[in-house]
C-alpha cells in the first residue's frame, strides 16, 4: 500500500491486459509460428529465438502487432538459412492482419466501472504501443466517451511519466497508475512519487515481466474493485 494520501484527480490505466484481453492473442500466434517451421526447431527453440530477435527489434520497430510480425519473419529467415517459402512469409502476414482486425473482448466489469469513474476522475488511458492500432482499439472498445484522454509511448518508463505528467498539467501527488505490469505500470511510477494499482493478468509477455515486492502500490484482483481501492486510498 502505498503511504501517500491526499486527494486522487486523475487515473492512468493501461490498455492491453488491463482493459481488455491481448497477451493470449499472441501467445496462439506463436504456437501456429512454432508449427509453421516445426521442421527448423522444436517449439522452446523457435519461441526463444523469437524472444531474442523481439528485444533486438525494440528499439527499432517498438511494441505491437507490426513489431511482432516482423520479428516472426525475420526469425523464419533466420532458421531456415533464408529458405523460407513466400507462401509462409504470406501465412505470417496473414496472422498479423487477423490480430489487428480481432475485436475488443473487454475485461470483466470494465465498461461499468469506467463509466463509474469517469464521474468523479479524469480518465487517461497510457499504454504502449502502435500508435493506429491502439487508438483503432480505444475506438472501437466503447470506453472513448469516458475518456479524458489517450496517450500511446514507444516506452513506458520514469522519464515517459514526468513528461506526460508535465504536459498535462497533472500533479504528481493526486495521480494513480492503474495496470497489468510491474515493469511499465508500478514501478516507474513510483520511482516518479506517484501511486499505481497493479491488477494482474494470468500471462505476461517475457519482455515485459517484473516482479513486484509489495511495497509502495496496492494490488487488487479485479478491474471493478477500483472504485472501492480508490476511495480507500484517499481516506
Amino acid at each position: 500500500m502505498s503511504s501517500i494520501a491526499g486527494p486522487i484527480t486523475t487515473v492512468g490505466i493501461d490498455a492491453d491486459d488491463t482493459l481488455w484481453h491481448c497477451e493470449p492473442h499472441f501467445k496462439i500466434v506463436e504456437g501456429r509460428f512454432a508449427d509453421l517451421i516445426a521442421a527448423h526447431g522444436d517449439p522452446e527453440e523457435v519461441d526463444a529465438h523469437l524472444l531474442e530477435v523481439e528485444r533486438a527489434n525494440l528499439e527499432i520497430f517498438g511494441y505491437g502487432v507490426k513489431g511482432f510480425v516482423l520479428s516472426m519473419i525475420e526469425t523464419a529467415i533466420q532458421l531456415t538459412d533464408g529458405a523460407v517459402p513466400g507462401d509462409d512469409i504470406a501465412t505470417i502476414i496473414g496472422w498479423g492482419r487477423e490480430m489487428m482486425t480481432e475485436p475488443i473482448e473487454l475485461m470483466p466489469g470494465v465498461a461499468q466501472t469506467i463509466e463509474l469513474l469517469a464521474r468523479d476522475y479524469d480518465l487517461v488511458v497510457m499504454t504502449k504501443g502502435d500508435l493506429f492500432h491502439q487508438e483503432s482499439k480505444v475506438a472501437s472498445s466503447g470506453l472513448a466517451e469516458h475518456l479524458t484522454g489517450v496517450e500511446v509511448f514507444h516506452e513506458k518508463d520514469e522519464a515517459t511519466y514526468a513528461k506526460v505528467l508535465a504536459k498535462r498539467q497533472i500533479n504528481i501527488d493526486e495521480f494513480v497508475m492503474v495496470g497489468n505490469s510491474m515493469s511499465s505500470d508500478v514501478q516507474p511510477v513510483l520511482a516518479v512519487g506517484g501511486r499505481a494499482i497493479h491488477i494482474p493478468y494470468e500471462t505476461n509477455w517475457a519482455l515485459d515481466h517484473a516482479e513486484g515486492d509489495g511495497h509502495g502500490y496496492t494490488e487488487i484482483e479485479r478491474f471493478d474493485l477500483l472504485p472501492n481501492t480508490l476511495r480507500e486510498m484517499t481516506s
